[in-house]
Order: structure tokens, then sequence, then C-alpha cells
């Protein structure tokens, strides 16, 4: 049993959003990083591996092109890399996406109790065909918005600002709609129809929440990264203060593949993070549009007169 449940359908301004998603982080952190681990282990092992390609091209390239060698094999390291990490950020988009959402669902599903991690995947797994669809057509979508964007940036200043508003709203559009394709169960179009209502509706509360947000996880990810950047920049100076060749050094690529991975790791949990904001604001949104906790809190009040 989860102490201070935190209920979700309550209608709420920006302010009370961003209360509502740290108290939730500090509660659930831990539950759902336990979930993610356990079902991220062999991604990370995949993380690991294409780390090390692009370590070993990068470095095997610029120790190729000082004495002049043929490159093309490191070339087709950092290729190999490239692609798997292309291959594992679109099976953890797919699958953390999927975990956030569920895991916050269950979480006001069950009015308090612990979350189980083997209901979560079942949700996930029941669903996969819909979020893979949701998944593809998000992407194409992002793509065709990434290319507007393009071309608005010409325009100085307002086409940049133009640009990063529709990104927010893009990321709050796609939360909601993939809150609503599972927690009502919806079919893929019809899900992002009711996040286009919602976001419509409540345009400025989502798009200052998920900038809000966007901005302290990016700073809480800084913080994190600053020892082992500090550790690794003191083994860095030391190394080439001791005339070390990081190019060829073994332990040198050891911790640059150890430090890539743990920065895409990093990120992969980042964007978890991120739908949790989405799925706060899906429950406010919904309660302000519907009102449904509303009124059954009026007929169970009414019930027991």
């Amino acid at each position: 049993m989860l102490k201070n449940y935190i209920p979700l359908k309550q209608q709420r301004d920006v302010g009370e959003i961003i209360t509502t998603y740290f108290d939730f982080f500090k509660q659930n952190f831990k539950p759902f990083l336990n979930i993610f681990i356990s079902y991220n282990g062999i991604f990370i092992l995949g993380f690991l591996g294409v780390s090390y390609l692009m370590v070993t091209g990068f470095a095997g390239s610029i120790s190729a092109n000082t004495t002049g060698a043929n490159s093309s094999i490191y070339n087709i390291y950092i290729a190999l890399g490239a692609l798997g990490f292309i291959f594992l950020f679109l099976l953890t988009a797919i699958l953390n996406y999927s975990l956030a959402a569920v895991y916050i669902i269950q979480y006001e599903g069950n009015k308090g109790k612990e979350v189980v991690k083997r209901k979560v995947w079942e949700v996930v797994k029941d669903n996969l065909g819909k979020i893979i669809l949701f998944i593809i057509l998000m992407m194409l979508m992002y793509i065709v918005l990434v290319v507007v964007g393009l071309i608005i940036s010409f325009i100085p200043l307002l086409g940049t600002l133009a640009y990063y508003l529709m990104i927010l709203g893009f990321t709050s559009w796609s939360g909601l709609s993939f809150m609503a394709l599972i927690n009502d169960n919806r079919e893929v179009t019809d899900a992002f129809g009711e996040g286009w209502k919602l976001l419509k509706l409540y345009f400025w509360k989502c798009v200052l929440s998920n900038l809000i947000i966007s901005i302290l996880l990016s700073l809480l990810m800084m913080v994190v990264l600053i020892i082992p950047g500090v550790l690794i920049s003191l083994y860095a100076f030391h190394s080439l203060d001791s005339g070390v060749d990081l190019a060829n050094s073994a332990v040198a690529n050891i911790v640059w593949t150890i430090a890539l991975s743990i920065l895409l790791i990093l990120y992969t949990l980042n964007q978890s993070m991120l739908q949790f904001i989405n799925g706060i604001l899906y429950y406010s949104l919904h309660e302000e549009t519907y009102n449904e906790a509303t009124r059954e809190r009026i007929d169970q009040i009414g019930a027991s007169e």
C-alpha cells in the first residue's frame, strides 16, 4: 500500500499540476525504476553493445586518420553502432512510453495500492498492436512537423519560437492521445482525436506544463551527470598528462563505452519521466472536461444519505 495516495482525477491549474507531478515523482520513482530495469535489462546490454561499436569506431577512425591508415573498418563500426542505436531507440521508445502510461493508469486505478509490474506488462502486451501503430503514426507526423519547423525557422526569432511551440504542442498531444488510447481503450485514430480535443481546449496549460517539466528534468539530468562527467574529465586529463594514447587505450574505450551507455539509458528514462506529466495532465483535463469523478462523488454522497 502506497502512503499518501495522490488522486489524479482532479481539476488543477498549471502550478498545481507541477506540484502534483513532483509529489507523484517522489512517491513513485523507485517503484517505477524497478519496473524500468526489469523490462529494459536486455536493452541496457544492447546500449552497451552499440556504445562499444561507436566508441571503437570513432577512436579507431581518429587514430587511422592520424597515422594515415585505412579507416573503412572503423567507419563500418560507427555505421553499425548508429543503426543499432536507432533500432534500440525505437524499441525502448515503444516500451517505455507504454510502461510510463500504464503505470500511471494502474496507480490511479488501484487507488493507492502498489502497482504490480506483471500487470503493467500484461496491459502493454494486450495493447501492443495499437501501441506500435500509434508510435509509427506519431513518428510520421513528427517528421512532417520537423520539415514544417525547418521551413518556418527561416523567419527570424518568431519562426524559431513558433517551432518550439509546435514541438511542445505535439509532445502534449502525443502524450494525451496515448493516455486516451490505453485508459479509455480507444482505437488509434479516435485516441488522436481525443488528445487533439483536450489540447485545443487547454492549449496553454498543456504547453506550459510540458515546458516547465522538460526544463526541470533537463536540469535534473545535468545534475545527475555531473559526478560521472567530472570523473571522466579527470581521467582524460590525467591520461593525457601521462602520455596515454586515448585513441588506442583499451581502458579508455571501456570508460567511454560505459559513459555513453549511461547517457543513453538516462535519456531513455527521461522520456518515461516526461510521459508522467502528460498522464497527470490527461486525468486533470479529462476531469475538467467531463466531470466524471465529481459526479461519482456526488452520487456516492447521495447514496449514503
